[in-house]
């Protein structure tokens, strides 16, 4: 599972639901292994089969459908609401996306997602919309995010239009690096020992 975070360019997944909740996400039965990795089969499980056999796939979800794939999940607005669970960050990177995209995301699961090496993009309504339309015409159609210059481009061949991202200087240097919070202190040990040798 990739940690490092640069440049994402790749086709996208469209789940155009509103005020998708992190039971959606990954549900509550599924939450009993406390390592990250396997999550992933279990992403979106009740809206992909039908009960729980992994046989009957439901035709009509989006991740059910081939022609809709990549490393980019576009979600509408309010993603990732209700409870504060971890895992639901978890499931969808271990499933291979590294980046969500969406107009607002709930704050508890943007930092979980950030703490677990997937890149929450907010863009503004607008934008939004226009990915959808572009992605569902025609699920070639792929996304550029650039960590380094925060901008997210739509590649649609046309006007390729793009909007720049927040993201806190901290939380960028760590995807970009690869690191949790302690590589990243690790990281800057000699400025902290330079620091505490300065207050003596």
């Amino acid at each position: 599972m990739s940690k490092q975070i640069n440049i994402v360019r790749s086709t996208a997944v469209p789940i155009d639901i509103e005020n998708v909740d992190t039971d959606q996400i990954i549900p509550a039965r599924f939450l009993k292994a406390t390592s990250r990795e396997g999550f992933g089969k279990n992403l979106f499980r009740d809206w992909r089969y039908e009960n729980d056999d992994e046989n009957k796939p439901k035709k009509d979800f989006i991740l059910n459908n081939p022609a809709y794939h990549g490393k980019i999940l576009v979600a509408a607005k309010n993603f990732g609401c209700g409870s504060s669970r971890e895992h639901a960050a978890w499931a969808i990177k271990d499933h291979g996306f590294d980046v969500v995209v969406s107009s607002f995301f709930a704050d508890i699961f943007k930092n979980n997602a950030l703490n677990n090496f997937l890149l929450p993009v907010t863009v503004s309504d607008g934008f939004l919309q226009e990915v959808f339309r572009a992605v569902e015409a025609n699920p070639a159609v792929e996304l550029e995010v650039n960590l380094p210059e925060q901008t997210i481009r739509l590649l649609d061949g046309k006007q390729n239009p793009s909007e720049r991202f927040d993201i806190t200087h901290y939380k960028k240097t760590c995807l970009l690096n690869g690191y949790d919070d302690i590589d990243y202190l690790l990281s800057i040990r000699n400025e902290i020992e330079a620091f505490e040798a300065s207050l003596h």
